[in-house]
């Protein structure tokens, strides 16, 4: 079973799996900082500073009402903190788009450029030839120059 598991952990797929994890993390904590410090300040603007994550909804209100959400938990008053799930709904849409426009940059930048053709076929015998070809090799049939 020992050597079962060395051989598993030293398959190709499982280190690149490691690495790409470790990666991930880093690059989500500066996605995170991106988005917390240079995109939610404006959107907030926006908004008007509202915070959603203090909104909620009283469930058992014989304990009291609380002034927030911190209070509630504190008393152990039940209640339906709707606002949390909208603050990372907004999160979440945010880091989203901000994390598909550095996909797509960097799409851009590593994309490779079209290979030129270097055959074409023959419009007699449809067999492939060079590009530069004026008669074909297969049906001697002369060919327009290129």
């Amino acid at each position: 079973m020992l050597k079962e598991f060395r051989a598993f952990i030293a398959k190709g797929n499982v280190v690149e799996l490691a690495v790409a994890v470790v990666i991930g993390a880093a690059f989500g904590k500066i996605v995170g900082s991106l988005v917390e410090g240079l995109v939610m300040p404006p959107i907030g603007m926006l908004t008007g500073g509202i915070d959603f994550s203090s909104l909620f909804v009283v469930l058992d209100s014989t304990k009291g009402v609380p002034a927030s959400l911190a209070e509630a938990k504190t008393k152990g008053i039940p209640v339906f903190a709707y606002g949390l799930f909208i603050n990372d709904v907004i999160n979440f849409l945010i880091i989203a788009a901000v994390v598909f426009l550095i996909v797509r940059q960097y799409n851009k930048v590593m994309a490779k450029p079209e290979a030129t053709p270097t055959t074409k076929e023959c419009p007699h015998c449809l067999s492939k030839i060079p590009v530069k070809a004026t008669r074909c090799a297969h049906c001697i049939a002369e060919l327009k120059a290129p």
